[in-house]
């Protein structure tokens, strides 16, 4: 399909219906989040894992405001880390932090629990099979309920 000069683009059509607060129809919009209402480009980000969540919000400004002030982004990211560590988010929020430091507290224990848990270290031979992992401390409980499932296995 060759390019039509005298066509008009869409994008430059959005922008002539509608300017962003961060572009002029001069120049075209950067992305979707210039164009988009607000709430469209929350459910667009609402679909975004943790990690990617994380990485979006260091893109530009607009996206990393619109992340970083979105209590309910962090909120669900932070529901998903609480089906594996239930008791250590609950304490968090108890606590009174916020669903993103709960969720940034959390994160990486959840992913070891869940290894752990699903059995991925059960037959370690040697701690060179564990570089690269990332670890952290957990605390009694957990390692009570990590010791249950190898023996249940």
């Amino acid at each position: 399909m060759q390019h039509d000069p005298t066509r008009t683009s869409s994008v430059f059509l959005l922008c002539e219906r509608r300017p962003s607060l961060t572009s002029t129809c001069s120049t075209p919009p950067q992305n979707f989040a210039e164009m988009l209402p607000t709430e469209i480009s929350m459910k667009i980000f609402g679909e975004l894992d943790a990690e990617s969540l994380c990485s979006a919000s260091l893109t530009c400004k607009l996206w990393h405001h619109l992340i970083e002030e979105s209590s309910q982004l962090w909120r669900r990211q932070c529901l998903l880390v609480r089906a594996v560590c239930q008791r250590e988010v609950d304490s968090d929020r108890r606590d009174g932090l916020s669903w993103k430091v709960t969720l940034v507290r959390n994160y990486t224990r959840c992913c070891l629990k869940r290894d752990w848990l699903r059995g991925r270290y059960s037959h370690v031979r040697s701690a060179e099979e564990l570089n690269g992992r990332k670890m952290t401390p957990l605390d009694t409980e957990t390692w009570g309920e990590i010791l249950q499932a190898e023996l249940d296995r």
